[in-house]
């Protein structure tokens, strides 16, 4: 399956109030009413939207693997005519995810052998990843923490906020701490604030991030009076999750905009996932949007080998072509770095097309966007660092600088 992308998509539009006509303006951009109204349900799908048999089957196995839950603002951008949709693989339960390859995990990135205290994921050298709740405004059906999140999963998350506190007081090599979950926006503006000023107490913590998919699915959460209590804590930066043109609407990028100027610098996260945005155009389409958004594409990541979402993976092969079909033919800001997450464990490796066709001690080869092939020296050993200008190969063209 290739997804591909829709001119239409383009455009920043919004669905309001689509399958809620009779909600006053008032209560639908009220995001704890957009939380109680959620679709939840069997029958709160089926009254809405034809379901295939494959997702209905899903829906009913759902309550065994990840709870099923789509805000009414996100809800809208589903075709209810198109099984296919981009929109509805994500959140709608498929049959599928009950068949688990050999080689798929239920900890694919390996957090619970490096969780030192419950709670707090210590991977990386200076920085930790801090769990600080299990719930999400929806629910994406490719979750890498599906066995933690939204209460049916087969683990219970149990973080202790202040043995969390202690051990980043204690570890001074921790510079920079990420707030997940789970969704940390959906936290109450009390709760997050005290949160936040506990971790700017520390001296050695440098700067904070969120990630978070809350802008996206309930962009009713990013009120002024929201972005006014985050703007307490800078440098703070915000790792947003798009993944299709269609979910940046006009309300997603006001949200957006708004977060950006209360000065929080944003980036962009997506997940490869087949017949969402396994095509070039669709991805420059969003990329594009992002940068509309005042978003900078930051990671497309492969999706990682969580249990039953073998529907949903596109091959590396598949992202290494995206990415070769945006470097030099847009603007670099929009080019995210394509990654996987070694499973086990092994944290984020960057994959790119094969730019370097030879490199020894004398010199490297590489080509660039359009094939042109280009040598570029390499200084000798003993030789002071300045070194010779770079020539090109004899068949070579004049590149793009």
């Amino acid at each position: 399956m290739n997804a591909s992308a829709d001119p239409g998509e383009k455009a920043f539009r919004s669905h309001a109030p689509g399958h809620w006509p009779e909600v006053p303006p008032e209560q639908w951009n009220d995001w704890k009413w957009q939380l109680r109204n959620r679709v939840t349900t069997l029958e709160g799908l089926e009254s809405r939207i034809r379901l295939s048999r494959e997702e209905r089957a899903g829906v009913i196995l759902s309550g065994n693997k990840l709870a099923f839950a789509v805000t009414p603002h996100f809800f809208n951008l589903i075709d209810p005519n198109d099984p296919d949709c981009p929109i509805r693989r994500q959140v709608i339960p498929r049959m599928e995810e009950a068949s688990v390859a050999p080689w798929e995990m239920a900890d694919p990135c390996g957090e619970d052998s490096h969780m030192p205290v419950p709670g707090l994921v210590h991977r990386y050298p200076d920085r930790v990843l801090f769990l600080v709740t299990d719930r999400c405004a929806s629910y994406c059906r490719y979750c890498t923490r599906a066995r933690v999140v939204s209460g049916v999963g087969e683990q219970e998350l149990h973080t202790d906020f202040e043995e969390a506190f202690r051990y980043l007081e204690s570890h001074t090599e921790v510079r920079d701490v990420l707030l997940s979950g789970g969704d940390a926006l959906l936290l109450s503006d009390g709760k997050l604030e005290q949160i936040l000023r506990r971790l700017r107490s520390i001296p050695h913590i440098e700067f904070l991030r969120i990630g978070s998919r809350v802008p996206i699915f309930l962009p009713q959460r990013i009120t002024p009076e929201f972005c006014r209590m985050l703007q307490q804590f800078h440098p703070l930066w915000m790792s947003v999750h798009v993944n299709h043109p269609r979910e940046l609407t006009t309300e997603v990028k006001e949200a957006l905009w708004r977060l950006a100027d209360h000065g929080i610098p944003l980036g962009n996260q997506s997940v490869l996932l087949a017949g969402v945005n396994d095509s070039v155009d669709t991805m420059k389409t969003l990329v594009h949007k992002l940068l509309m958004s005042r978003v900078r594409p930051y990671y497309l990541y492969q999706c990682d080998l969580i249990r039953g979402s073998a529907h949903l993976r596109a091959s590396v092969a598949k992202g290494i072509e995206i990415i070769e079909g945006l470097r030099g033919h847009t603007t670099g800001y929009s080019i995210p770095q394509f990654v996987i997450d070694a499973p086990g464990g092994g944290g984020k490796v960057p994959l790119n097309p094969g730019y370097v066709l030879y490199h020894d001690q004398e010199k490297v080869v590489i080509r660039n966007y359009e094939g042109k092939i280009f040598e570029y020296p390499e200084p000798p050993a003993a030789a002071p660092i300045a070194a010779p200008a770079p020539r090109l190969c004899p068949e070579a063209a004049s590149g793009e600088a």
